[in-house]
């Protein structure tokens, strides 16, 4: 195996400082019902979550027809059904590398609440919930009183406005830059070989098959070719002929440690009504936002800072040291129904594993066990 990664080091992309939550039983699609009749209050709203820049860029607007098409309750449903499949294959692959590996990334299975803000969005989840029961999932849907008896660091946020959640006992959380790292240390044992700072531009094909990338730094030879390349995947793709569905999606977090002596949050949360992601990570509070199609630039708006700032202070008021925040924004590779393409590309020795969206870190372990049964073995 021989890694190229145009960045200096492994993780430093999307992976670096996302929401940090292996999230294997909340995977509903962002394309749904219910997102389609919220659509135009979130991208007409000043201050959403969400927002679509459009762009004379016939990708998006193509993205975005796929994405209106996906919409529907069936295609919810089955996208539902393949991710969990996904999820729970990725559970059980990252378990067994951790033990045999001796992983340490910060990972804890400390629970997963998501708080709804309305009785609506409460009937919707509560749906979700037996949908996703019968496919194998484990959650609960509480009270108010149930929540804060779940989590008790949120007890000092009275005045928020929630009308309950769903509880899932055996989500983790876990680092995922720290885990790149332990991937490329394992690797490195294992005998595999990297190389930092090369970019992939292209391909030198022998017939039907693809002999050698073509990088930076020269050629490549290779039995099999693995396109991983998050949001660069559609231009290198493009080169050999393939369209993907694929589109950057910008999200932002914030890293903030927590102030001596607190009470610490002992589960990650999601609240609904805000879009965030709030995941402790041993001293620090991991803190992800926002949902931005189109935007395609690595820039940190202010008026984004305060919004998770806010969030923060008024979830956890004065759990946390806000002065200096840890900023970060990554561009999340998203198809139109939110299931990753992982597999092999029509009988070629091109394999993609590619649109993951928000669920990389969740999905990512699965992704190589679906990716490695349809990959020749090495005699």
């Amino acid at each position: 195996v021989h890694l190229l990664d145009s960045e200096r080091g492994p993780g430093l992309g999307t992976s670096y400082a996302n929401g940090a939550q292996l999230s294997y039983s909340y995977v509903e699609p962002f394309a749904s019902p219910a997102t389609l009749r919220g659509l135009p209050k979130m991208l007409l709203s000043r201050g959403s979550a969400v927002r679509f820049h459009p762009r004379w860029d016939w990708r998006q607007w193509a993205w975005g027809l796929q994405f209106l098409r996906a919409c529907s309750a069936r295609q919810s449903l089955q996208g539902t059904a393949q991710l969990l499949q996904m999820a729970q294959a990725s559970r059980a692959m990252l378990e067994q590398w951790m033990r045999e590996e001796r992983w340490s990334f910060g990972f804890e299975e400390n629970g997963k609440l998501v708080l709804c803000p309305t009785p609506e969005s409460l009937r919707l989840q509560e749906r979700q919930v037996a949908l996703q029961a019968a496919m194998g999932c484990r959650q609960e849907v509480l009270s108010v009183r149930e929540c804060l008896e779940k989590e008790p660091a949120l007890q000092s946020a009275p005045g928020l406005p929630w009308a309950g959640g769903v509880w899932t006992r055996d989500e983790c959380i876990g680092d995922p830059h720290r885990l790149c790292g332990d991937m490329v240390a394992s690797l490195q044992k294992w005998g595999g070989q990297m190389s930092w700072g090369v970019r992939a531009t292209s391909f030198r094909r022998h017939g039907e098959r693809v002999a050698a990338v073509v990088t930076s730094e020269g050629e490549i030879a290779a039995d099999a070719f693995v396109m991983a390349a998050g949001p660069r995947v559609v231009a290198l793709a493009a080169r050999l002929g393939i369209y993907l569905p694929v589109y950057p999606i910008k999200g932002y977090s914030i890293t903030v440690p927590f102030r001596p002596g607190v009470h610490r949050p002992r589960a990650s949360v999601t609240d609904l009504g805000r879009k965030t992601v709030f995941a402790p990570l041993g001293d620090q509070l991991r803190v992800a936002a926002m949902a931005e199609v189109g935007a395609t630039g690595l820039d940190v708006p202010p008026d984004r800072v305060r919004t998770m700032v806010d969030a923060v202070a008024q979830t956890y008021p004065g759990l946390c040291d806000l002065e200096a925040p840890a900023v970060w924004a990554g561009l999340r590779p998203a198809t139109p129904t939110s299931v990753p393409i992982v597999g092999r590309w029509r009988g070629s020795n091109v394999y993609l594993n590619v649109g993951h969206g928000a669920l990389g870190l969740t999905l990512a372990a699965g992704s190589a066990v679906a990716l490695s049964r349809q990959m020749p073995q090495a005699a």
